[in-house]
């Protein structure tokens, strides 16, 4: 049988397994990868995989290039059998509750969603809070409902995924020097802050969207070579992560493209909007109910890009992705073990004001929505001030802190607001105000008091149709969703998500306000002078 005929016989029998039900339940594998002693992905749950040296030269480690699998030839011949001496099995029907610890930011409705149980169902010997943030580590007993999985095994901690504390101190373009290949070299001409080197890019896109930049080196290197050597080809030097589209040339947009796929896994599928992953041929599979998020934010990346055994070998923990992270920089397990969970226990927001100057009317343009790129957590809030006029036009209001702080950011319609005030915008609670004109925008290392004026709503930083106020919170780096356990309070003003992106309300006491951008009065809000 040709490799072409098993890979379409394999892809039939997937779509089977796919399709059914089985109460003894097993592991998604996907299409070509049943031939015998093919790759599969081991049960691991807790254990994260055995540590790999970390490379001490510039040089790239010399098993970064993953092994040929080896083909093996069947040859025992099996004797012939009678129908009459076949007995049907009996499936092995696995009831075992499913003894599940909580990680961090985990709430009883997305473990519930993510098990494809109700909320009712679960069980623990300590108290479950109905929406709060569970303490990770807590013991939950779950009843086993699911079957066709994905496997448990934790690729990457979750704080290799997010720019997280443990990513502070990294000297990204000290290691891209060191490291010596074309990123080093690499010159990218962007409209707002012109010519910038590999490095440059690299952080720019890391910082803005919270990505961690050791995570977008390692798959620039197991992509493209792009860290330690030269693209291959062609393809690997016009689109470095793999994602081959006229319209995504370039590492600036190959990284763009990347940390929204990223942000998407990760966020959608803490959030409980996740529960399958579709690839690139169109075969779906359901997401082991157990896994970590940033391990989802790996196999919804690479979901994107590949489908059957080209996944399979790009998280691989031995000789994938995982392997080719952990070579470069250490084992990432013992670095999450300083900083994780990055939500602890009892975490609460501080008290927050809105975020602009009192008597002044503004209106709430946006609901829950994504913090940076259109996807990923829906973390941010849109607010408008008044104006006679639609669009793109000039304002005299100002965007004001909504908590005392330290700018650490400031710059491309962007302030960010360090509420710890230790400098590092990768840990505690941070502010971000996004569309802030150039014109009295505070600067870096400025010292803020809640209410101060910030800057001037535009729509410089991005893309904008109106002049407006983009505003969201991050916590350890993690963007926190704007309707959840840690809902956005604004001075008693709660936010509610709504069916979609941007829908949604605040509401304080009996009164609520709907989020739209259509000048209707039921948008309006101000902050009066008995309002926090």
């Amino acid at each position: 049988m040709t490799r072409f005929t098993r890979r379409i016989v394999a892809s039939f029998l997937i779509a089977l397994v796919i399709s059914s039900c089985s109460t003894s339940g097993g592991y998604w594998i996907p299409p070509y990868a049943t031939e015998p002693n093919a790759p599969a992905l081991a049960l691991l749950a807790e254990t994260p995989p055995p540590q790999l040296s970390q490379p001490t030269q510039a040089e790239p480690p010399e098993d970064l290039v993953t092994p040929a699998p080896a083909t093996l030839t069947a040859e025992a011949e099996n004797p012939p059998v009678i129908a009459s001496q076949i007995t049907p099995p009996v499936p092995d029907v696995n009831t075992t509750p499913i003894l599940y610890y909580v990680q961090a930011a985990d709430t009883l409705p997305t473990v519930a969603v993510r098990f494809g149980v109700s909320p009712a169902e679960i069980t623990s010997p300590d108290p479950i809070p109905e929406q709060d943030f569970l303490n990770p580590g807590q013991l939950l007993v779950i009843p086993r409902r699911l079957a066709n999985t994905t496997s448990s095994m934790h690729l990457i901690p979750d704080s290799e995924v997010v720019f997280s504390p443990s990513a502070i101190n990294f000297n990204i373009q000290e290691f891209v020097n060191q490291a010596g290949g074309k990123l080093s070299r690499h010159k990218d001409w962007l409209q707002s802050t012109s010519t910038v080197n590999g490095a440059e890019v690299v952080l720019r896109v890391a910082i803005e969207n919270s990505i961690n930049p050791r995570l977008l080196l390692s798959l620039l290197e197991y992509q493209s070579h792009w860290v330690y050597g030269e693209p291959s080809n062609v393809q690997e030097s016009d689109y470095p992560l793999g994602f081959v589209n006229a319209k995504e040339t370039g590492l600036y947009r190959q990284l763009v493209w990347a940390v929204n796929q990223l942000s998407i896994g990760y966020y959608a599928y803490r959030e409980g909007r996740m529960t399958e992953i579709q690839f690139k041929d169109g075969l779906t599979a359901r997401l082991a109910p157990d896994l970590n998020a940033g391990t989802v934010a790996l196999q919804y990346f690479f979901a994107q890009l590949y489908s059957g055994q080209e996944w399979l070998d790009a998280i691989d923990p031995i000789s994938g992705l995982p392997a080719v992270h952990e070579k470069m920089f250490g084992n990432p397990w013992e670095r999450a073990r300083t900083v994780e969970p990055l939500f602890p226990p009892g975490i609460v927001q501080p008290p927050l004001t809105l975020p602009f100057t009192r008597n002044r009317v503004w209106s709430f343009t946006g609901g829950p929505h994504g913090a940076w790129e259109h996807d990923g957590a829906y973390a941010a809030l849109d607010f408008a001030p008044g104006s006679a006029e639609p669009g793109c036009v000039k304002s005299y209001a100002y965007a004001t802190a909504s908590s005392s702080g330290l700018v650490v950011r400031s710059g491309s319609g962007v302030v960010v607001l360090d509420l710890d005030g230790d400098g590092y915008e990768q840990t505690g609670w941070v502010l971000l105000y996004l569309h802030l004109s150039n014109i009295d925008r505070v600067k870096v290392g400025d010292w803020v008091d809640e209410g101060d004026a910030l800057g001037h709503p535009s729509c410089e930083g991005g893309i904008s149709t109106g002049t407006h106020l983009h505003f969201a919170r991050k916590y350890n780096g993690e963007w926190i969703p704007a309707d959840g356990p840690l809902p956005f309070n604004l001075g008693g003003w709660v936010a509610q998500a709504g069916d979609g992106a941007y829908h949604g309300t605040l509401a304080r006491g009996g009164e609520t306000i709907v989020a739209c951008t259509c000048s209707s009065s039921t948008t309006l809000i101000s902050r009066g002078n008995d309002d926090p």
